[in-house]
């Protein structure tokens, strides 16, 4: 299991990412990417169970990427900024592809697609609402299969939970048993249009918290951004609250923009990209990493 300190280093290395493709690209989502950097960092490189020769010789087969390991998709497709980069960082394909975030023909598309045959991309995202139903399925075919050592993550946005198929699959998860399953939500209290509440209130954290246990859902919460606690609770999540009938839901509360302070806790950067100036501030915010820049 990695230290701490090694996957803060991580999470800043990938902050940095971040910033430079949206920039790069002049377009793309960098406030929500930023935001739950810690949370998919902690996933990839310490919480999910992941052979490295899964890692290095990927396939999206369920004989060669499904069986014997933790399955991850992520639901809120347009951070994929932040999916792209751990991925690399994480060795599915090279770092210097991210320098292609969302140019033609390149791998790394505005929304990921398995189309492309890049690593670590299992299903098409950023049609929101869709990735629990997606998690489910896999869930399933995980216990059909025998494999009860193994789990299932999904990454939503909050406001992703207003579409209803969210809790569609919410219902069918607790009707089936689905107890490999481990849901995590971003919850950074902002949309595109404005602050979830302002959007279509769901009452808050506690009753954000209350409609999941309503709906026969384990509930963890967590300070999305501070890794240790998000370290601690996402492998609880996986390793105890998994089982005994019943999904887990992670409700990690994190800052949009984190990391850069003209970007935090506003929904101007939900999808827009830093001007040359912009980005030197973020990036000076950043500071670089015995990693390196892509």
């Amino acid at each position: 299991m990695a230290e701490i300190k090694q996957l803060e280093t991580i999470a800043a290395q990938v902050r940095r990412d971040i910033v430079r493709m949206v920039s790069g690209a002049a377009s793309g989502h960098p406030g929500g990417s930023l935001g739950a950097a810690d949370v998919l960092t902690a996933l990839y490189f310490d919480v999910m169970r992941i052979p490295q020769e899964r890692v290095e010789h990927f396939d999206r087969s369920v004989e060669q990427g499904g069986r014997g390991e933790d399955l991850f998709f992520l639901s809120n497709g347009h951070i994929s900024p932040l999916f792209y980069s751990v991925l690399a960082r994480r060795g599915y394909f090279p770092t210097e592809e991210l320098g292609g975030f969302r140019r033609l023909g390149t791998r790394v598309q505005g929304h990921p697609t398995p189309a492309k045959g890049l690593p670590g991309v299992r299903v098409a995202s950023g049609s929101l609402g869709q990735g629990l139903s997606v998690a489910v399925g896999a869930a399933l075919a995980k216990r059909l299969e025998g494999d009860a050592e193994h789990r299932v993550f999904v990454m939503m946005g909050d406001g992703e939970l207003e579409e209803g198929q969210i809790w569609e699959a919410a219902m069918f998860a607790t009707a089936r048993g689905v107890d490999n399953l481990v849901g995590i939500v971003d919850m950074n209290g902002q949309q595109i249009d404005g602050t979830c509440d302002a959007v279509l209130g769901m009452g808050g954290d506690g009753q954000l918290k209350a409609k999941w246990e309503a709906f026969g859902w384990r509930v963890v919460e967590v300070d999305g951004n501070d890794m240790e606690q998000v370290v601690d609770r996402l492998r609880y999540a996986r390793n105890e609250a998994c089982g005994g009938g019943r999904p887990v839901v992670v409700l990690a509360r994190t800052v949009m923009g984190c990391g850069v302070d003209f970007m935090a806790g506003t929904n101007e950067w939900h999808g827009k990209a830093p001007n040359a100036e912009q980005t030197e501030r973020a990036l000076a915010q950043l500071s670089a990493t015995t990693l390196g820049d892509y």
